[in-house]
């Protein structure tokens, strides 16, 4: 995915300011860098979600635009509707419409898919549950799913694994590593530095500017952290 000179707004305030950058394909990199830096506001301009002030998104030559189906988004909870009557099987479904079209409805196949990516989460038992009945955890891996269903090539995750258990959190990163595998490109907005080494093949520091990109171990070091979060950060050591 190659980013030239992103920027984007919100009101007057400039969040994201002329980001360039090539994030690698079939790697997973995690997105680095204090509250209000801009990074899911970046994650979102990646894929137009948000509209940008200037530059480019491409993958493999082509506008991001033109990739858009092939390309899974896994939001924050806190953006979803938890109210919503929907079951957990028919929220996974949405992950296959994509590929359907816009006047296809999902039959035997769609959720044949749909069951196989709530397996590979471990939440077969819960189908037929209405997501609003879910932990924090399982709501996760349900969105997780529905972005297997999706069959992508591309995976985009905002903060996934805040506010869940460390059981859920070990399945997804475990169901994300294999994706990357597989030659995903796994693409993931993290808070959490003591796990940025154990999880990540690159990382971007990023505080509306980008601070620095690339090979997780040598990018993550104190030096970069410094220059990202400010000379009153601590440095723990490795992490």
């Amino acid at each position: 995915m190659k980013i030239e000179n992103l920027s984007i707004s919100y009101g007057q305030k400039l969040v994201v300011e002329s980001v360039s950058l090539q994030i690698m394909q079939g790697k997973m990199t995690g997105i680095i860098g204090p509250n209000g830096a801009g990074k899911s506001t970046f994650l979102k301009g990646l894929i137009g979600l948000i509209p940008c002030e200037s530059g480019s998104v491409t993958w493999e030559g082509q506008s991001i635009d033109n990739v858009r189906g092939n390309i899974a988004y896994v939001p924050q909870r806190n953006s979803v509707d938890l109210t919503f009557p929907i079951t957990v099987l028919n929220t996974v479904l949405i992950g296959t419409y994509p590929k359907l079209g816009l006047i296809k409805l999902p039959r035997k196949k769609e959720r044949e898919i749909a069951r196989k990516a709530l397996a590979k989460v471990e939440m077969t038992d819960y189908a037929k549950h209405q997501i609003g009945e879910l932990s924090g955890g399982q709501l996760q891996r349900v969105f997780i799913a529905r972005a297997l269903a999706q069959q992508a090539d591309i995976f985009l995750l905002d903060e996934p694994f805040v506010g869940i258990d460390m059981t859920s959190e070990a399945l997804i990163v475990e169901v994300l590593q294999k994706l990357r595998d597989e030659g995903k490109t796994i693409i993931v907005v993290h808070h959490d530095f003591h796990k940025v080494a154990r999880y990540f093949d690159d990382v971007i520091l990023l505080n509306q500017q980008l601070m620095a990109y690339g090979e997780t171990k040598a990018t993550f070091t104190e030096a970069n952290i410094v220059k990202t979060y400010g000379q009153g950060f601590k440095w723990g050591g490795d992490q």
